[in-house]
């Protein structure tokens, strides 16, 4: 399947008025009809949509209906920019950040990802916090960045909850926050529900530490349940840990806490279900991509 020859060509040079709008192209590429979609991102971003192009560009940057092409994509979220696109704006500033479709300017990347962060973006929260833990583009500044990550937490941002999870699970004296265990454990608590494996085998992690003898884990099956998540979701350490966890404990056990991980996941994929089904209700306006 390819882009009609507007779209290749010129992607967004044109700006006759006409009716679209992005929630219409989301919902056609979720039925799957990329180039349909593709022409009304278009549409929209000619009608001063700033999305539109931001949309556009991802097609281009992942290659979905055309062949992939990053340096289009980046001038489509140029674009986006312009119109005020705060995706544009989060996903041009880690293109400049990475340095590898475009030069590598971290002053540059921090503007945009702070822009983002200022509009109320939880992705560029976490971005823009990055930004300040790391002193690239901007002054360090490990308190602020620990600020915008609370604010993309809020968000429901699972990268600013598994974030400030490891900060308050070991502490950390330069942002002025002191090891809590509990507070860890409800951000981890949070990704861990939304299928993250790191938030997964963070939970297993604190279910495994040994109780008052100093050896039997705490709550070893809830710890086998969320390493056995975890491993299946990629992490390695998950599986060694489920593989050490299960030499400690009783056959019934270890099925009892199999049964409880199916249960786990099971839940989840009617979760899953219904979300698709009150998407289509809704015609499309879900959330954008996480970048």
């Amino acid at each position: 399947m390819t882009f009609p020859r507007i779209l290749i060509v010129s992607a967004f040079l044109f700006s006759t008025p006409v009716f679209a709008d992005v929630s219409e192209g989301l919902a056609l590429l979720e039925e799957g009809q990329v180039q349909q979609a593709a022409t009304t991102f278009q549409e929209a971003y000619e009608a001063g949509d700033g999305d539109g192009a931001f949309y556009l560009g991802r097609l281009f940057e992942t290659g979905v209906g055309a062949q992939a092409d990053p340096a289009r994509a980046a001038n489509l979220y140029a674009a986006g920019v312009e119109k005020g696109s705060v995706l544009a704006m989060n996903r041009l500033g880690i293109l400049y950040q990475e340095g590898n479709v475009l030069l590598r300017d971290y002053a540059e990347a921090a503007k945009l990802l702070c822009q983002a962060a200022d509009a109320g973006d939880a992705n560029g929260q976490f971005n823009c916090g990055l930004a300040y833990f790391n002193g690239q583009g901007v002054g360090k500044d490990v308190a602020k960045a620990v600020s915008l990550w609370e604010q993309a937490a809020e968000g429901d941002n699972v990268a600013a909850q598994n974030f400030l999870g490891q900060a308050y699970l070991e502490g950390d004296e330069a942002a002025g926050i002191a090891a809590d265990p509990a507070k860890a454990r409800g951000y981890f608590e949070k990704t861990a529900e939304a299928g993250n494996a790191l938030g997964l085998y963070q939970l297993a992690q604190l279910d495994a530490v040994p109780g008052e003898d100093g050896e039997t884990p705490v709550n070893a099956v809830e710890a086998y349940k969320y390493a056995s998540l975890a491993a299946v979701r990629g992490l390695p350490d998950a599986a060694r840990l489920r593989d050490r966890l299960e030499a400690q404990m009783s056959a019934e056990d270890v099925l009892t806490a199999q049964s409880a991980a199916k249960t786990w996941t099971e839940a989840r994929l009617n979760q899953a279900d219904a979300s698709d089904a009150a998407d289509a209700a809704l015609e499309g306006e879900e959330a954008p991509p996480a970048e």
